[in-house]
């Protein structure tokens, strides 16, 4: 059993190819992949959930989105199931975020000894729109596309401070003597919108010369009614025209790069401690982002832009290569416990995740993740199964989606109504099945929901309360 140092670093919203690492040919993120090159990358990794609040709750927890009731982001976690934070503390460990964290509140048992900086959901409820699923269509996208380009913003100066803070803290009480190793979550805003850039970071991607947006020009998947509905509610990429949707995406990458040098600057500072070597890091985020491609925006789907997620075990102990075996934010959970020398309970017997330890050294292209999608602008849920090299989107009450990403890594082909495959849709819905039943959990989940909306004080209150695109810093 191991007995290591922990620093896990957590973006927000970068997009699973948004690195050189993962085989990009100009997104500039040289300290990120020093950390692949130096461990192992995870090509096929996923978010429980495509969305911040409910990302967050199953990373914290270990477990799947339906497990634990943190449906959307008004629905956030309060401790109420521990995970391997509120474990390393039992065991005597000191466990410290520093930056975002969008739980409830800091009062709540949230699984940290100490923190600092904590963002959390606005007022500790969170964006209440995000409950008003169906029949509920007055989310205001435009002003997506007016914040972008070079310039300052409240979420760059609040990574550079949640930088300097975990910099100081390895400096200072990193190095105080101590039984038993550390655990410390960097969480970052970045590279999550608004798209307004850094200009040294904005200046590295001449929107002239970056890429243009993929797949827009097939967008198939319109047909199929839950993703109409979903792309009439978020109609951010309306805003854009051919420049300035150029510029957003260039911002974007920019972002990425801003947060790698941030990764560096925070490595840079735990080698100056003599810790490197008895320390394990892993650098992921909570999801993905679109960036135009399909022509959609930030998150919230399962294509792979969206769902997918960087994955790197790196450091003290990391297995040197890339693991083609699927994986998720679940897997933290017993990686964390094992790097810290922590071994596992009777309570983790139910747990959905592996070690990655265990994963990076055991090839298993059979491996199943689910991924669920539960908040605005579903008329229904969202649940993804990744079977082999199959992409199975179930959605109860609708025809699913299943994509062959063996060849057709794009997925423009959905194969989710084609005679030829329902055997392998049998065979996917099987394995997804195994999960959950996913008609179980909807109708649940939608239950939930009624409740917390007539706790709130109903739809028309919630209508009509303040509405903001993303949390602001407070």
């Amino acid at each position: 059993m191991a007995n290591r140092n922990v620093i896990i670093f957590m973006a927000d919203e970068h997009a699973p190819d948004a690195m050189g690492c993962a085989g990009s040919s100009f997104v500039k993120t040289p300290n990120i992949d020093k950390l692949a090159a130096a461990g192992t990358r995870f090509s096929r990794a996923y978010s429980p959930s495509p969305i911040c609040v409910p990302a967050r709750a199953a990373f914290q927890t270990g477990r799947y989105v339906h497990q634990i009731g943190c449906w959307s982001n008004a629905e956030p976690y309060h401790g109420h199931h521990p995970g391997w934070g509120h474990r390393l503390i039992e065991n005597g460990h000191e466990v410290i975020s520093c930056g975002k964290l969008h739980f409830r509140r800091t009062e709540d048992d949230n699984g940290f000894s100490r923190e600092i900086r904590p963002l959390h959901v606005r007022g500790g409820v969170g964006w209440v729109q995000a409950l008003l699923r169906r029949g509920y269509n007055g989310y205001d996208a435009s002003g997506f596309a007016g914040d972008i380009g070079p310039g300052d913003d409240p979420y760059t100066e609040y990574d550079r401070a949640v930088c300097d803070d975990a910099i100081t803290w390895l400096k200072t009480e990193g190095q105080a003597k101590r039984d038993k190793p550390w655990v410390l979550f960097v969480s970052l805003l970045r590279p999550h919108y608004p798209l307004t850039c850094p200009p040294e970071f904005y200046a590295m991607y001449p929107p002239d010369k970056i890429p243009q947006r993929r797949f827009a020009g097939k967008a198939v998947e319109y047909r199929n009614p839950v993703l109409a509905a979903f792309r009439s509610y978020y109609d951010y990429d309306d805003y854009f025209d051919d420049h300035t949707r150029q510029v957003a995406r260039a911002s974007y990458y920019g972002l990425c790069s801003f947060t790698d040098d941030l990764v560096g600057q925070v490595m840079r500072a735990l080698e100056g401690t003599g810790q490197a070597d008895e320390t394990a890091v892993i650098y992921t985020s909570d999801h993905g982002e679109l960036n135009g491609d399909h022509g959609l925006w930030t998150k919230m789907t399962m294509h792979e832009g969206s769902v997918g997620i960087p994955l790197i075990l790196s450091g003290a102990g990391a297995p040197v290569g890339v693991s083609d075996t699927q994986t998720s934010l679940v897997d933290i959970h017993q990686t964390v416990l094992e790097a810290a020398g922590v071994g596992l309970a009777d309570e983790d017997a139910d747990r959905p995740g592996q070690s990655l330890y265990q994963v990076a050294g055991n090839s298993d292209p059979h491996r199943t993740v689910l991924s669920e999608y539960h908040d605005g602008g579903s008329i229904t849920g969202f649940f993804m199964a990744r079977v082999d090299n199959w992409k199975y989107v179930y959605y109860p009450g609708f025809a699913p989606q299943l994509f062959d990403l063996s060849n057709d890594s794009d997925e423009i082909n959905d194969l989710g109504l084609s005679a030829a495959h329902t055997d392998v849709r049998t065979r996917c819905h099987a394995r997804l099945l195994e999960m959950c039943d996913p008609d179980s959990v909807n109708d649940q989940c939608f239950a939930d929901q009624a409740k917390r909306i007539e706790e709130l004080g109903g739809v028309d209150v919630i209508v009509n309360a303040d509405v903001y695109d993303h949390t602001p810093v407070e």
